[in-house]
């Protein structure tokens, strides 16, 4: 399928049937993950991505509608950081000079306008600005999941409390800002069925 169609042809599933994807698929939706895009290049955010079937159960009660985690293959919480320190900064740009082989005082520019943007966030900023962040990847694993046939749902409807503590979140540094759920569609699922629909483009797109 092309972009357009994969878009017209998935829906947020409410129920799937169980079986599993292949590790190729999910590899590639992950990658799709890492290689999105991100400010800065930070990434203040990584993905957990829950495929035992044992801790799955222990997550449906965190969901206030459980039949897409109940069903699912696979679970991906996307976790952003809730404060970016020193450390993390200093992580990211050894890795960008092991990566791309130069060095720090090459970087410095960008470094000091780094810095100067954290700065100048407060911590209510900066935990907002990284959950946003972090649904631009959740907007990657949508499409790509949806171009490699496998369906999906987002989900937000969730208790913070029972999720971060088997998942074993570190409450002082980090938040899960949303889940997606993988797999294939249930037979019985009716939604599937119903027209997709949305604001017509003149309604959507304003020209100017």
């Amino acid at each position: 399928m092309n972009y357009l169609e994969a878009l017209n042809w998935r829906y947020s599933v409410k129920r799937f049937n169980g079986k599993k994807i292949s590790s190729e698929k999910l590899n590639n939706i992950l990658e799709a993950g890492r290689l999105s895009v991100s400010s800065q290049g930070l990434q203040p955010y990584h993905l957990l991505v829950v495929e035992n079937d044992e801790t799955i159960q222990k997550l449906i009660p965190a969901f206030y509608n459980p039949s897409q985690i109940s069903t699912c293959s696979h679970l991906i919480a996307l976790v952003s950081k809730t404060n970016i320190n020193k450390e993390y900064v200093d992580n990211y740009f050894s890795h960008i000079i092991n990566e791309r082989g130069v060095t720090l005082e090459q970087l410095v520019a960008f470094r000091n306008n780094i810095n100067s943007q954290l700065e100048n966030q407060t911590s209510q900023e900066m935990e907002s600005w990284s959950e946003k962040q972090s649904y631009i990847v959740l907007g990657s694993l949508i499409m790509a999941s949806a171009q490699e046939n496998i369906d999906s749902c987002p989900m937000e409807g969730f208790r913070q409390d029972i999720l971060e503590d088997v998942l074993k979140i570190d409450k002082e540094s980090e938040k899960i800002a949303v889940v997606l759920t993988l797999g294939y569609r249930a037979e019985d699922d009716n939604f599937q069925n119903f027209k997709k629909v949305r604001k017509p483009a003149d309604k959507f797109i304003k020209f100017l």
